[in-house]
């Protein structure tokens, strides 16, 4: 597969299967760069909604629901064996080849990913007409054979039996039944729907994609391996200029709506601010408004991460000045604390150059002298002859405006900055003192289940929320919330703090329309 600057469109007759078993790139495939990055956004959709499908444990119906959905937004699948469709069939290929790429980097990334085609792959081959799966399994080339009539006739009684037991009508002669290692087919076995002997399992033609998906997955395991073996020794370095960006910030791309602007009668006045973070701000949202009401005072991190959200829930540029300046000018530092300034240090990293400061505390019998940031030491000012300051208008203006303006697209390069989705939030890394983050990650399990106490969230919701958080589904964990705060289900699922905001406030404005809801 070739990236170029124009694509060549295949004839029907290359496309071959509706279905393919990816086990080779073709080479003859010849992809746009922006066809690179979209056809891949498209497949990511799919799958991080089967992702979520399944860590909500939702029923096989349901998935084959999601599925087909996804057939009729995307249009990936219309081809079928007698009238195909090309260009839809190379989006399919392509956008797998290059998640591949993507998904091969880390342990981690290649499980993900794993699970997720092969659960695409099991409901796509259940949407095929029984011809069409037929002409899948010769493909597959197993050493399989169908069991003869004779060998049928003497264990129809068992296999009916096995069909009755799993609410399927009573076997036919004219169903075929493939006799395979039991070992093949582990699935099906622990759901107890095969008959076994002699260590063989009879698997009705009904229930071959067992065995076919077992055969995908083990083929797509070992070509991930393979594949991340050529990105680390050569594929990495030589598209580091073009493709290598691109493949490193798809599998934490945010796929949703952009929030940089506030939806349409979106707009926050400063007097509802604690009115609609009480009701409506997610957790992560919600903690730093309070830390700031209680502390007048966020860190950068904090500040960039509830200033964006603010933004993009309709508070407007003067508020948002007005509303920070207020908190700040709040702030009391109290400057007893700190003795001396022993010493200083300008340390040099690939993200900058930061100031560091020795201080020497007063009245502490442990730690008496700690580093401290640059950050830290403008709010430590030595003023021995008060107690106490203020963050004045002056230095606001100096220090903390101009972030403000930057960041509503009103200085510098003039960028209308967007939101924090929740992908960013989760891989954020707060230090000590810092407030953002995702609490659903970063809080203690102690912190957390008062956070969700604080928020109104039952015991029995509460345990379902710390489930999804042990098993690091954070963004479920979430929405388990919104539901419990809201009484009502978000089938969409939260991936954007604005998102939860916007959903939350059209339920409790649908309530207030309708009281009778």
């Amino acid at each position: 597969m070739e990236i170029i600057g124009s694509r060549r469109t295949p004839k029907a007759d290359d496309v071959g299967s509706t279905l393919p078993l990816y086990r080779s790139a073709p080479p003859e495939l010849e992809v746009r760069l922006e066809d690179f990055e979209l056809f891949a956004i498209y497949r990511l959709r799919v799958l991080k909604g089967i992702s979520d499908g399944l860590s909500r444990g939702r029923k096989p119906d349901e998935m084959e629901k999601l599925v087909e959905l996804w057939i009729q937004v995307e249009d990936l699948w219309k081809a079928n064996m007698k009238h195909p469709q090309a260009s839809e069939f190379n989006k399919d290929l392509i956008s797998h080849f290059v998640l591949r790429l993507v998904y091969c980097r880390t342990e981690d990334l290649r499980k993900w990913f794993l699970s997720m085609e092969t659960a695409l792959f099991r409901h796509r081959f259940r949407l095929q007409s029984l011809e069409a799966q037929r002409a899948l399994l010769a493909e597959f080339d197993l050493p399989y054979k169908a069991v003869s009539q004779a060998e049928f006739e003497s264990v129809k009684e068992k296999l009916t039996q096995v069909a009755r037991s799993i609410g399927l009508s009573p076997t036919s002669a004219d169903v075929i039944y493939f006799k395979v290692p039991f070992e093949e087919v582990p699935e099906l076995v622990a759901s107890r729907k095969v008959f076994l002997q002699k260590g063989n399992a009879y698997v009705a033609m009904n229930q071959v994609v067992s065995l076919l998906v077992t055969q995908f997955r083990s083929h797509l395991s070992k070509a991930l391996v393979l594949t991340n073996r050529k990105w680390t020794s050569t594929i990495r370095e030589q598209e580091k200029e073009r493709l290598t960006p691109i493949v490193e910030a798809l599998s934490t791309s945010y796929l949703g709506p952009d929030y940089s602007q506030p939806r349409e009668s979106a707009d926050i006045s400063l007097k509802d601010l604690d009115q609609v973070a009480n009701s409506s701000f997610p957790l992560c949202m919600r903690h730093l408004f309070e830390k700031l009401r209680e502390d007048h005072h966020l860190k950068h991190g904090g500040r960039m991460q509830l200033g964006l959200f603010l933004k993009g829930v309709g508070l407007k540029l003067d508020d948002a000045l007005a509303f920070w300046k207020a908190e700040f000018s709040r702030k009391v530092l109290h400057m007893e604390q700190i003795k001396d300034i022993l010493d200083d240090e300008v340390i040099e990293s690939s993200y900058g150059v930061y100031h560091h400061y020795v201080a020497k505390w007063q009245g502490r019998l442990f730690s008496n002298v700690t580093w401290i940031t640059d950050e830290d030491f403008k709010d430590l000012i030595l003023i021995f002859s008060r107690s106490t300051i203020r963050v004045g208008s002056e230095r606001f203006d100096k220090e903390y405006a101009y972030s403000i303006r930057h960041n509503y697209g009103k200085e510098g390069k003039r960028t209308d900055y967007t939101p924090y989705s929740c992908q960013k939030i989760i891989s954020s890394t707060p230090g000590v003192g810092d407030h953002h983050g995702c609490p659903y990650r970063h809080f203690s399990e102690e912190n957390l289940r008062a956070a969700l106490g604080k928020m109104g969230v039952g015991s029995r919701a509460m345990e379902e929320v710390m489930d999804k958080v042990q098993n690091r589904h954070y963004q479920l964990a979430c929405t388990l919330t919104f539901e419990a705060v809201h009484g009502t289900s978000c089938d969409a699922g939260i991936n954007h703090p604005n998102q939860y905001f916007i959903d939350s406030q059209k339920i409790l404005n649908s309530s207030k329309a309708d009281p009778s809801r």
